[in-house]
């Protein structure tokens, strides 16, 4: 299953993708992490040292690496090089999956330890002073969309990506490529507003959102949420010792997290499993191909010099029973 974490700056939303990472992994599934955040806080976030978690493998840096153990023998993907971060799998392209080992995860993941448990965490890599006024941070997270494009998952098993912060995280059609999206809306005018903007976008492709809302301190808050989200208002966190604890490198035991903060964490992962049913791995293959269309043609040919569209097998269909090329 694949989850986002979206939110404006500030709303808590890597905070919570790390509770919810933690919180997966006591359950003991097999669970990826990935920091698509400009900022890179995730795993700081996990308990890492800031020194650690500044050399953790770049995804983007390996991109090449990524591309080629993708690719395959498909043969409609003449090189690497013609792939970019939207290019489909097809028969013969090599896929991924959350509990292998495969060099892409040798490449590109770390294991993080979470008390007893252990995560995959992979990176985007930071936005460094190289990339100002020469790059887009979307160039840094399309290693990630590639990836979720060519990964196949199951029930039990849980990828967790905290997106970059605001109504960026909608700039790719990397938002369609998630079971549930949890937008993280703070009590406010202007955290309402973002999800009214998100909504709209979620709406036009069918994307799964929910909303759960964070620093809320009393029955004002939550009633304020209420009248302005409505149905779409999932769960709520408040204040919470264990997080402040966390924030200063020092986090207790993950059992001695409060109790309404675990219980919001069980509602988050009911949510998240009760859409596996209501998969439609044909509407997630067009989305794909719909955004690699857009891509190839306004771009992307241009950059590559080779028809992308063509990347394109009209017969195939990401499922979990598709068989990968080896």
């Amino acid at each position: 299953m694949k989850i986002a974490f979206v939110g404006k700056g500030g709303s808590g939303k890597t905070t919570l993708s790390s509770l919810f990472i933690r919180h997966l992994a006591t359950t003991g599934s097999p669970v990826v992490a990935v920091d698509a955040d400009i900022n890179q806080h995730l795993g700081a976030a996990l308990g890492l040292d800031e020194e650690v978690a500044a050399e953790l493998p770049a995804m983007g840096a390996r991109l090449p690496l990524i591309k080629e153990y993708l690719r395959g023998s498909n043969p409609r993907i003449a090189s690497a090089d013609t792939m970019i971060k939207t290019t489909p799998p097809g028969e013969g392209s090599r896929l991924l999956r959350v509990g292998e080992n495969n060099p892409v995860y040798d490449a590109c993941a770390r294991p993080v330890e979470l008390d007893g448990a252990t995560v995959r965490l992979m990176v985007t890599g930071p936005f460094t002073e190289a990339d100002l006024g020469v790059a887009c941070y979307h160039s840094k997270t399309g290693a990630v969309e590639l990836c979720l494009n060519h990964l196949v998952d199951g029930r039990g098993e849980y990828v967790v990506v905290d997106m970059t912060a605001g109504s960026d995280s909608f700039a790719s059609g990397m938002f369609t490529r998630f079971d549930m999206t949890f937008l993280v809306v703070e009590p406010t005018r202007k955290g309402v507003s973002v999800y009214r903007q998100y909504r709209e976008y979620a709406r036009d492709f069918g994307v799964a959102l929910k909303v759960v809302g964070n620093k809320v301190r009393d029955e004002g808050d939550l009633d304020f949420l209420r009248a302005e989200i409505g149905d779409d208002l999932l769960v709520t966190a408040g204040q919470s010792d264990w997080v402040r604890a966390m924030e200063k490198g020092r986090p207790p035991r993950f059992d001695l997290l409060e109790e309404p903060n675990k219980a919001a964490l069980r509602t988050l992962q009911a949510a998240v499993d009760a859409t596996y049913e209501a998969r439609d791995w044909e509407r997630y293959t067009r989305q794909m191909v719909h955004f690699h269309r857009k891509n190839a043609q306004s771009w992307g040919n241009e950059r590559t010099g080779a028809d992308l569209v063509a990347q394109i097998d009209p017969g195939f269909v990401l499922q979990e029973s598709v068989t990968a090329s080896v």
